[in-house]
This record gives C-alpha cells, sequence and structure tokens, in this order.
C-alpha cells in the first residue's frame, strides 16, 4: 500500500493532500460547499486505511452478524474560508473518543497554515443487517493506539 496516495500517519492522526480540481468548484470558482463532505470522506478512508484496516474485508464477511461497517451518523461543519481551483490541501483526521459502537473524529482541511473548514463527525459502527455493534476489540486497538 503506497502511504503517498494514502496519505500519512503523524500527530496521533492521518495527514492527507488533496489538490482542488475544476469539478470540485461552482460557477464562482470556489470549492462548492458538499465537496468538502467528499475530502472529509477521503480523509477518513485512508486513515482507516493506514491502520491496516480493510473495510472491503470488513464487509465481506461471512456471517452479516459479523460483519463491520462504518457509518455516518453525525456531522457537524464549520466552514471559514474557501478553497479555490488548483489548491492543496490537507485533510487532517484526529480521532477523539472512540468506544462501543461510536467513533468521535475530529477533521480539519487546511490551505497552507489556514483552516478552510473543520468538523466533528460521529461514525456508527453496525454489522450487515444494519444493527448497531461493538467495534471489535482488535479495532478499537488500532483506533487507540493500543496493540492488537
Amino acid at each position: 500500500m503506497n502511504g503517498s496516495l494514502s496519505g500519512q500517519l503523524q500527530e496521533g492522526g492521518h495527514h492527507l493532500t488533496q489538490r482542488v480540481y475544476y469539478e470540485d468548484t461552482d460557477f464562482s470558482g470556489f470549492v462548492y460547499h458538499a465537496r468538502y463532505l467528499h475530502f472529509f470522506e477521503r480523509g477518513r478512508t485512508d486513515y482507516i486505511r493506514l491502520l491496516g484496516v480493510s473495510q472491503g474485508a470488513l464487509h465481506a464477511r461471512t456471517e452479516p452478524a459479523d460483519a463491520v461497517a462504518f457509518v455516518v451518523r453525525r456531522m457537524e461543519i464549520d466552514f471559514k474560508s474557501p478553497a479555490r481551483m488548483d489548491d492543496v490541501l490537507t485533510i487532517v483526521t484526529k480521532p477523539g473518543d472512540v468506544r462501543g459502537a461510536r467513533m468521535h473524529l475530529n477533521q480539519t482541511i487546511l490551505r497552507g497554515d489556514d483552516v478552510l473548514a473543520k468538523a466533528v463527525v460521529t461514525v456508527a459502527v453496525i454489522n450487515g443487517l444494519g444493527r448497531a455493534r461493538r467495534l471489535p476489540d482488535a479495532l478499537l486497538a488500532r483506533f487507540t493506539g493500543g496493540a492488537d
């Protein structure tokens, strides 16, 4: 797995670099507000990937009750300043409270040192039947920095 494509684990979290493309902008030339959701999602997905968690393998478990999936339950976004086409952004994802069937993640989108947007995300852990389930201990250890 190529860390340069998936970002880097650092400072107790994850940093992912993304460029703003024309498709990310609206008629004003600024990033369309809904595109920030895409940037935040990429940050969370690559953070989980670099923790060594294969979401595809978790979803594909034979017994649906044993499957593990992560779904956004709540997201609060504070837009501070707009991004523009060709900007290079850093999406920072840091774990907050991780326990039981929920994870709280803190995410920030930066352009250099300028904070463009911040999000507090609550992720629910569910099984293949769509029911809440506890995060398995081995996965909990990866998110909290403990040993497997």
